[in-house]
């Protein structure tokens, strides 16, 4: 059998119905066996046959009556004892007749047996015809009695039971139990709908009911299903089309199913379907599966929306019945509460969208709503009974999950019946708390997030609220009311809604009233009037009112501002300072507000002038950037000040003097630079220069520290080399200023927002950079003189650098230069520890001139040095401690250096003695032998008298006997040979 069949449920592209060849005589059908004796027609009887088979004509599914033929109707009319008789009457009359005509005409007892013989045959054959004809007569008498009801229901066991006793038949009988099968299978083929039909759900209880009636044991019934199999299987062969294919298909699903419900258990054995059709037990359940479901869903179309208990309880026992799954019979229960939501969510819809919509339209989409709403509270009140395990699984909120409605493109028509719904819910210009609950349930329903429900509720809301209050606004009510509070307050808890959303209204509500005051440029005592009104009323805090202001007056009043500006150096005339004091003191702007917007206005201009000198080609062309930035804030920004506060532009303001006199007292110790005098001019050239500049809108927080030092510095080398002017043939005129640059440059400090320190530390480094550039030129040597300290001395007058500042940067010189020759001369070899120790008592510092390593090999060479002086004095506190010291070595580093030299030097100065004693050079041996000892490591030596300690530690050192030693003292002054030598002294 295909597997497909059973794989899935019907589509409309049919797969072929087996996968695995079939052949339909895998299982032996049972043959019957007919005898047919002929009989005279006369005799037969239908005493037997109910009265009704000539009156209705049989039904199809079973054939119509059959006729008896041959002695067939003899047999029907003889009873078993009567048959019984009879048999043995003719019997006994051929005998007896044979026997009389043998012995007639033969005349003998011979002959008179011979034809009782001949006679005897022929009445057992008839005898034997008539049995034999028993059990088709029965079956026949079966046929026609069950074909004979109109209606099988009316067939009764013990009728059947009745003609196999009237017969003396068994139900075991071949004709008879195949007439029974023969019953079974038309029934059955009829019971199953064909085509595409589904079932009704009665199939199993049908079935049941007639097999019992017949009486037809549970295998013989089986194979009969089972042979239906095989005919759905010739059929699809005979179709041969993918419609019939399709048929067929589902045809074959349905008869498992009811097979397996017919036989309960036993259909695991009873039915072979994996071996006759070579499906799998997974195929078996699919088909279990799909025709549970099917009739499990056409159970639920009687599930309305006022469903009961009895209804859900006959649910549940439908859903045992036809062995479907709690899973699938909760899913198809979800399924079909989601349809006839869906039903009435289309009609509210449909309304909604209707052109022709009313107000009465939107009443009813509400109701439409409520249905859902009500049959929503009934799935949970039910949900929660307490006989809820008899009900049908699946009851519980309703949800759109999976259906229509359950996607993106349907969320905007969700949002519209929530909407309409809100706007119901609060058109009695409250909500009420149960209405909260079934928007809460409603939410749910839909499937919106709670971010889009309170949206859409915030926006109705909002709107009712502003409707309420301009009712109350316009009525007086408001107006009336003790406490303004109190009344916005209650006004919310009626409609439950936020406070912090209606002083957002209110915030909304008072810019309006602003935009529409202001829209002639200024506000007279009127509109302030109105304002106040509108601000107490609404209860706005004075916060908001300043930030509305600020943004709306702010907008207008930043607009004059950009006009000034933009007006430029020679456009700020008398017509621009009469706007911006009409906007600065008609739009009643605090002065900090107007100061704070034209300062964001000016700073723009500023950077790009910023901008513009940054990107100079040269130092002049940086430098013409930032003057016509002083320009422009001296004769533009100044003024524009002035008019913001109300005030003359040729008033100076005395506190910034006060406080410039106290940043000079301060920095007394700096008076001595040139450039910093010259930035605090005297009366005459401010008389000169005329009105100075604003100092209020700075560039401090739109640049670094480091940037604005860095424009300061570019300005102030400007005022100190002139204006280079660049000529034909590589030449270049270098054009001096007066002191008024300088003036400039302390406006252009202003500017920036530097302070006096910041100021002071730009003038100072640069001083300090001029010093020590012509510092290093006269110290090029390091050699510091009476007569280059007269130069440094007249140079330090020049620049103005205080005398500690140019005493460090000298000593920093001279350090540096030494530091050079004490690192060449070490390295040269030319200064040794002795010398170290005379620089350091002349205060010369060292540690910090000579690096760590190159005090480590000058601390090597020394300990070297005394390893290789010949002396064989080793002094411990003097290499282990008081060098070290001297040298900023560590200790233990240096004994570990010691010991390696000492180790290197043991085997250096061994192979020397030895080779100076081969020589015969006795004194460069025993040299050689001192260095030995020297490093704790000697070599041996004993022909030159030496101390009886060193020769007892060399002895020790060696490790020789007592009797080599003496042998080598014994050898004294005497000439040894070569190859003496190299006997003795084998090491």
């Amino acid at each position: 059998m295909n597997p497909s069949l059973l794989l899935s449920p019907p589509s409309s592209h049919p797969r072929p119905l087996l996968l695995f060849p079939f052949t339909p005589n895998s299982l032996p059908r049972p043959s019957r066996r007919r005898f047919r004796v002929s009989f005279p027609r006369s005799s037969l009887s239908t005493h037997d046959q109910p009265a009704s088979s000539s009156e209705t004509e049989a039904p199809n599914i079973f054939g119509g009556p059959k006729e008896l033929t041959g002695i067939q109707p003899l047999v029907q009319n003889l009873s078993p004892p009567v048959r019984l008789a009879t048999s043995a009457v003719i019997l006994a009359g051929a005998l007896a007749a044979g026997y009389g005509l043998g012995l007639r005409f033969g005349g003998n007892r011979n002959a008179a047996f011979g034809g009782a013989a001949v006679l005897g045959a022929a009445g057992g054959a008839a005898v034997y015809a008539v049995n034999a004809a028993v059990p088709e007569v029965a079956a026949v008498t079966l046929h026609n009695y069950v074909a004979a009801y109109d209606s099988p229901d009316a067939i009764k066991r013990e009728d059947i039971e009745n003609i196999a006793q009237k017969y003396g038949v068994s139900k075991q009988d071949e004709a008879f139990n195949m007439e029974l099968c023969d019953l079974y299978c038309r029934f059955v083929s009829s019971v199953l709908s064909s085509g595409s039909e589904d079932l009704r759900g009665d199939e199993v209880e049908t079935i049941i009911s007639f097999k019992n009636a017949l009486g037809i044991d549970d295998p013989d019934a089986a194979s009969m299903h089972m042979e239906i199999g095989r005919r759905i299987f010739r059929q699809r062969l005979e179709t041969g089309d993918r419609d019939g294919d399709l048929e067929q298909r589902r045809a074959f699903q349905r008869l498992i199913y009811v097979s397996t419900l017919v036989f309960g258990d036993a259909s695991t054995f009873l039915l072979p379907w994996k071996r006759v059709f070579k499906v799998t037990d997974a195929q078996v359940e699919i088909a279990i599966r799909d025709n549970a479901k099917q009739l499990y869903a056409s159970k639920l179309t009687s599930v309305g929306r006022d469903v009961g208990e009895e209804l859900l309880v006959s649910l549940r026992k439908a859903q045992l019945k036809y062995k479907l799954s709690d899973e699938l019979a909760k899913d198809l229960l979800m399924e079909h509460k989601r349809k006839l939501v869906e039903e009435n969510i289309s009609v509210a819809l449909n309304i909604l969208k209707s052109r022709a919509r009313t107000v009465g339209g939107v009443k009813q989409a509400v109701e439409e709503l409520d249905k859902i709403l009500s049959f929503n509270d009934l799935l949970i009140s039910l949900s929660k009974h307490p006989d809820a395990d008899r009900f049908a699984c699946g009851l519980g909120p309703v949800s759109l999950v999976g259906g229509e409605y359950d996607s993106d493109r349907k969320m905007d028509d969700l949002k519209l019946l929530y909407r309409a719904y809100v706007s119901d819910s609060l058109s009695g210009g409250r909500m009420e708390k149960d209405k909260l609950t079934s928007l809460n349930q409603l939410r749910n329903i839909l499937g919106l997030g709670n971010k889009e429900a309170e949206a859409i509720i915030l926006d109705v809301t909002s709107k009712v609220y502003q409707k309420r209050l301009s009712e109350a606004f316009q009525g007086g009510d408001l107006e009336m009311a003790d406490s303004k509070a109190a009344f916005l307050q209650n006004l919310c808890e009626e409609l439950h809604f936020d406070p912090q959303k209606a002083s957002q209204i209110h915030e909304e509500i008072y810019r309006k009233k602003l935009q529409q005051c202001v829209s002639d440029g200024e506000l007279d005592e009127s509109d302030v009037a109105a304002l106040l009104k509108v601000r107490v009323m609404l209860c706005i805090p004075q916060q908001t009112v300043d930030a509305a202001h600020s943004d709306i007056c702010g907008s207008l009043f930043e607009k004059a501002v950009k006009d000034a500006i933009s007006a430029g150096v020679d456009g700020y005339d008398a017509d621009v300072k009469n706007a911006v004091r009409k906007a600065a003191h008609g739009l009643r702007l605090t002065r900090e507000a107007a100061m704070s917007i034209a300062s964001k206005a000016v700073r723009k201009v500023f950077l790009n002038y910023v901008k513009r000198s940054r990107s100079a080609d040269n130092r002049t062309e940086s430098a013409r950037e930032l003057k016509k930035l002083i320009a422009f804030n001296t004769l533009v920004v100044t003024e524009l000040v002035a008019d913001i506060k109300g005030e003359s532009s040729d008033t100076p303001s005395e506190e910034p003097a006060k406080e410039e006199v106290k940043e000079v007292d301060e920095d007394d110790e700096w008076e001595s630079l040139q450039t910093l005098r010259k930035i605090k001019p005297n009366k005459e050239l401010n008389a000169k220069l005329g009105k100075p500049g604003q100092t209020e809108i700075t560039l401090k927080d739109d640049l670094s520290e480091r940037d604005r030092m860095d424009l300061y510095k570019t300005y102030l080398l400007y005022c100190l080399t002139g204006e280079v002017t660049r000529i034909p043939f590589g030449a270049q005129i270098t054009t001096k200023k007066d002191d008024s640059e300088y003036v400039l440059l302390n406006q252009l400090g202003g500017i920036l927002g530097l302070t006096s320190e910041e100021t002071v530390e730009v003038h100072r480094s640069l001083a300090e950079q001029a010093f020590r550039q012509q510092a290093e030129v006269i110290l090029a040597d390091g050699q510091l003189t009476k007569a280059r300290m007269e130069q440094l001395n007249e140079l330090q007058k020049n620049v103005g650098l205080p005398g500690p500042y140019a005493q460090k940067i000298i000593k920093s010189i001279t350090t540096t230069k030494m530091a050079a020759a004490i690192e060449t001369a070490i390295g040269q070899g030319r200064l040794n520890i002795k010398q170290i120790r005379e620089l350091k008592e002349s205060g010369v510092d060292l540690d910090n001139m000579i690096s760590e390593s190159l005090r480590e090999n000058l601390f090597k060479k020394t300990v070297d040095e005394i390893f290789s002086s010949g002396t064989g004095e080793f002094d411990e506190e003097e290499v282990y401690d008081k060098i070290p010291a001297d040298l900023k070595v560590n200790p233990q580093k240096a004994k570990g250096v010691v010991h390696d030299l000492a180790r290197t030097r043991l085997s250096n100065s061994l192979v020397q003695a030895v080779a100076l004693l081969r020589q015969r050079n006795r004194q460069g041996a025993v040299s050689s032998l001192n260095d030995l000892l020297a490093s704790d490591l000697f070599g041996v030596y004993a022909q030159s008298n030496p101390a009886p300690e060193k020769l007892s530690r060399l002895q020790y050192l060696l490790n020789i006997s007592d009797s080599v030693a003496a042998a080598a003292k014994e050898m004294g002054h005497g000439a040894v040979s070569v190859g003496a030598e190299e006997e003795k002294f084998v090491f």
